[in-house]
C-alpha cells in the first residue's frame, strides 16, 4: 500500500526563505510537492509560535531543508488515509516531529504526515480551540505533568506559589490558566506591565516584573519563594528561579529565549535538592501526547482559553513573524487556514 495519496492542483503555503532571498512568503505550490505520509489532512487551523517566527524570518537554524512550509502544528480533517486507525472525516491534531523544520508544516491548505504523529481530537475540543492550545499549550501541560511526577500537588505547595516566567506568551498563558484551574496559587512573571489584567483574568494571584528575576544579584541561594516553577525564558531568569525554589522543589524548563547559558552553582541542586526537569515537546512519545491532550480538553477552562486566542489569517502570518519575535504578541495567535 502506498504511503502517500496522489494529490493534484495547487495549494497556498507559507514558505521559509531560501538563501539570499527575502524573508518567508505566502505562495502557491503544487499539492503533490507535499512530502510522503500515510495521512492527508485538510488544515483548518494552525498557530503562530516563536519557532515559526524564526523560520519565516530566516533567523537561527530552525529550518533543516528547503523548500519548507512553515508551521509547527495544525488541526484539521483527514481527507485521505492509508492508516488502520484514521479515516476520512476524522478531526485530528498534529504537533512536533519536525513539522515546519524537517517536514512541511501547518501553514498550508493541506498537510501530508505520518499517522504516528497524529492525535485524534479529544472530546471537548474543536480545531480552533485545539490550536488555541497548540504546541505551546501541549508544552505547558507536559511541564505541569513533570512537576506532578516529582510530587507537586496543590496540598504540597504549602502556601507557596508556583511561578511561571514569560507568562504573557503562548506557553506561559496556558500554563497560568492550567495551574490556576488545578488549584495552585500562581505567580506570573512578565516584562509587560500592561498585561497584568490579562494574566489575572487567566488566574494569576500576583504579577511580577521580569526584571525582578532577570536582574537579580547572582547569589548561590536565595530565599525560598516558589513551590515549583515553570520557566520558558532560560538564562539569568532560569538561574534566579532555581535558587529561589524551595527544598525538594522542581523547575520545569522548556524555553531558551533568554539565552542558553545558566549562570548558577550546584548549591540549589545539592543543598536544597532542587530538580531541573527539561521538557521538549517535539519528540515526546505519542502516548504521552495523548494523555496531555485529553487533560487539556478537560482541565483547561474553555472560557480562559478563548481569552488567550488572537485570530489571524494565512495572509497575516509573514507580517506577524516579526511581532512574535519582538514579544509584541499576547497569548495564542491562531491562524485560520480553511475554517
Amino acid at each position: 500500500m502506498s504511503t502517500s495519496s496522489k494529490l493534484s492542483g495547487s495549494i497556498r503555503a507559507v514558505l521559509a526563505p531560501e538563501p539570499d532571498k527575502a524573508p518567508g512568503r505566502l505562495a502557491e505550490i503544487s499539492a503533490d510537492e507535499l512530502p510522503e505520509g500515510d495521512v492527508t489532512v485538510k488544515v483548518r487551523y494552525s498557530s503562530l509560535n516563536y519557532k515559526d517566527g524564526l523560520a519565516i524570518t530566516g533567523r537561527g537554524r530552525v529550518v533543516r531543508r528547503l523548500p519548507m512550509v512553515c508551521g509547527v502544528d495544525l488541526a484539521g480533517t483527514v481527507i485521505a488515509s492509508a492508516s488502520d486507525t484514521l479515516r476520512p472525516g476524522d478531526e485530528v491534531i498534529v504537533t512536533g516531529f519536525g513539522l515546519g523544520e524537517e517536514h512541511f508544516g501547518g501553514f498550508a491548505d493541506l498537510a501530508r504526515v505520518s499517522s504516528a504523529w497524529v492525535v485524534s481530537m479529544p472530546p471537548g475540543l474543536d480545531a480552533r480551540r485545539a490550536m488555541g492550545i497548540g504546541t505551546a499549550g501541549l508544552t505547558s501541560m507536559l511541564c505541569v505533568m513533570a512537576l506532578e511526577h516529582n510530587g507537586l500537588t496543590p496540598a504540597s505547595a504549602a502556601g507557596l506559589p508556583v511561578v511561571v516566567t514569560g507568562a504573557a506568551g503562548g506557553v506561559g498563558s496556558v500554563a497560568v490558566a492550567v495551574l490556576a484551574g488545578l488549584g495552585y496559587e500562581v505567580a506570573a512573571v512578565s516584562g509587560r506591565p500592561e498585561q497584568e489584567p490579562y494574566l489575572r483574568e487567566l488566574g494569576a494571584s500576583e504579577v511580577i516584573p521580569r526584571s525582578e528575576l532577570s536582574e537579580a544579584p547572582p547569589r548561590p541561594l536565595d530565599k525560598e519563594r516558589w513551590a515549583g516553577a515553570l520557566d520558558v525564558v532560560g538564562g539569568a531568569t532560569l538561574a534566579t528561579v532555581i535558587r529561589q525554589t524551595r527544598y525538594g522543589g522542581t523547575v520545569a524548563a522548556c524555553g531558551l529565549v533568554g539565552g542558553t547559558d545558566l549562570p548558577t552553582t550546584v548549591h540549589p541542586f545539592i543543598l536544597r535538592g532542587v530538580t531541573l526537569a527539561g521538557v521538549e515537546s517535539v519528540r515526546c512519545p505519542i502516548e504521552r501526547r495523548e494523555v496531555a491532550w485529553r487533560r487539556l480538553a478537560t482541565e483547561l477552562d474553555q472560557s480562559r482559553l478563548d481569552e488567550m486566542i488572537v485570530g489571524a489569517d494565512l495572509s497575516d502570518v509573514v507580517g506577524l513573524a516579526e511581532e512574535i519575535l519582538a514579544g509584541r504578541t499576547r497569548g495564542r495567535v491562531v491562524v485560520a487556514v480553511n475554517p
